[in-house]
């Protein structure tokens, strides 16, 4: 007897990695860049880890909004969609049945076997072949709102910790420095799991998060001397 060949795809990581990766790197850029300049305008310690808590909270709550109401629309969208194919399957299942059949055609299908295919399917689950196969909307690519707030505000609370730990345990010019070198060596690696993790290169997913996060860091604190005492 054989075996069961089973195919693993990224794409079903799509939802909750999109989530995660894009929290912790917001998370580490946010709150280094935050601590960065607010410590490039010398500001005291404590005032300096206060505004490090402060964002890491911020953040957090912002993310999970912004996603939750991102994806919930999404979501809309995708239910009025399959509850308007529920009711044009219950009008007119005939053209319906035509429709389908065109959409097979055109994969490559001739119209014999189409019909015949677009037919079984039908007669099985007729609304699900038509959110498949005309919606293209499949389980794994459906918008789950509350999995991707969940996943961008702890995901951000992980990557804002680093910066803040950092910043905890050193201070002055050191603080700078480590809290900088810290975050990016950082986020090149969350670059690299995430790339590997969706098949990309890990080199150029590491390259492509340590430059724009390097550059935003710079800025802020570019903007940190310009506006407060030098340290």
């Amino acid at each position: 007897m054989r075996a069961v060949h089973l195919e693993r795809h990224r794409t079903r990581r799509i939802g909750w990695l999109r989530a995660a990766v894009l929290g912790a790197n917001d998370g580490v850029v946010s709150t280094a860049s935050l601590v960065l300049g607010v410590a490039a305008a010398n500001t005291g310690h404590q005032g300096i880890l206060l505004a490090g808590v402060a964002g890491l909270v911020a953040g957090a709550m912002s993310m999970a909004a912004g996603e939750y109401v991102s994806v919930h629309s999404q979501s809309d969208t995708e239910n009025a969609d399959i509850e308007r194919e529920r009711k044009e399957l219950e009008v007119d299942p005939v053209s319906e049945h035509k429709e389908l059949t065109a959409i097979y055609v055109a994969r490559g299908l001739d119209t014999r076997l189409a019909t015949q295919v677009a037919e079984q399917l039908m007669a099985k689950d007729a609304l699900g072949a038509h959110v498949r196969d005309e919606l293209g909307i499949s389980p794994d690519s459906r918008a789950r709102p509350l999995q991707a707030a969940l996943a961008s505000a702890a995901s951000f609370a992980i990557g804002a910790v680093l910066p803040l730990l950092v910043a905890i345990v050193s201070s002055g010019r050191a603080l700078l420095l480590l809290v900088a070198a810290g975050s990016l060596v950082c986020l090149a690696a969350l670059g690299a799991i995430a790339a590997r993790a969706g098949g990309a290169s890990m080199l150029k997913g590491a390259m492509r998060v340590t430059f724009w996060s390097a550059l935003a860091m710079g800025l802020t604190t570019l903007a940190g001397n310009m506006f407060g005492a030098a340290v």
